[in-house]
């Protein structure tokens, strides 16, 4: 049988952040059936320029959209900065506009923030726009996450685990 591929992108920059422990949480649940990469060079991505976009774009680019290209699908676990999403991701999903490589891909969208409504809705409309395949019950909205999750990744907040075991159930039902 064929390992299915999933490609997690964090759209946090600091290292060990909310969301890259909730990346790993997710892809503990999920090892037995799926293969997790987590993209952490968000900070790598030049900014987008369209001029760069038609002929040879940046090598990090290739290789990101390589990534998503060879997912059998994607999981982005971002916070929300200053009620929007963080510069940094929206950068990197600006680069795929031009594409179609998150058309009809399988993806779960969480926003794991302090209160992350305004965030997780442009996170919806941008990957929408996008054509990535996901629905109410592969996506999420976490608000409050530090005081959800301890230093080690643990989610210390009982209605937080079930919510991401939901997640992580509905997510894996469309590849199982």
């Amino acid at each position: 049988m064929k390992t299915i591929k999933i490609f997690a992108i964090t759209g946090s920059t600091r290292k060990n952040s909310s969301n890259f422990k909730i990346l790993k949480h997710i892809s503990q649940y999920i090892k037995s059936d799926f293969e997790v990469e987590i993209f952490e060079d968000l900070d790598k991505i030049p900014h987008f320029n369209p001029d760069l976009d038609t002929e040879n774009p940046p090598k990090e680019i290739t290789l990101f959209r390589n990534k998503i290209i060879e997912a059998d699908g994607i999981i982005i676990c971002t916070p929300e900065y200053v009620f929007s999403l963080p510069g940094s991701l929206k950068n990197a999903l600006e680069w795929c506009v031009s594409t179609t490589i998150f058309s009809n891909k399988k993806t779960g969208l969480i926003t794991a923030s302090a209160s992350g409504e305004m965030g997780h809705e442009q996170l919806l409309l941008i990957m929408k726009t996008l054509e990535a395949k996901f629905d109410d019950n592969t996506q999420l909205l976490i608000q409050g996450i530090r005081g959800k999750i301890d230093a080690e990744g643990k989610i210390i907040n009982e209605e937080t685990e079930i919510a991401l075991q939901n997640f992580i159930n509905n997510f894996k039902d469309q590849f199982l």
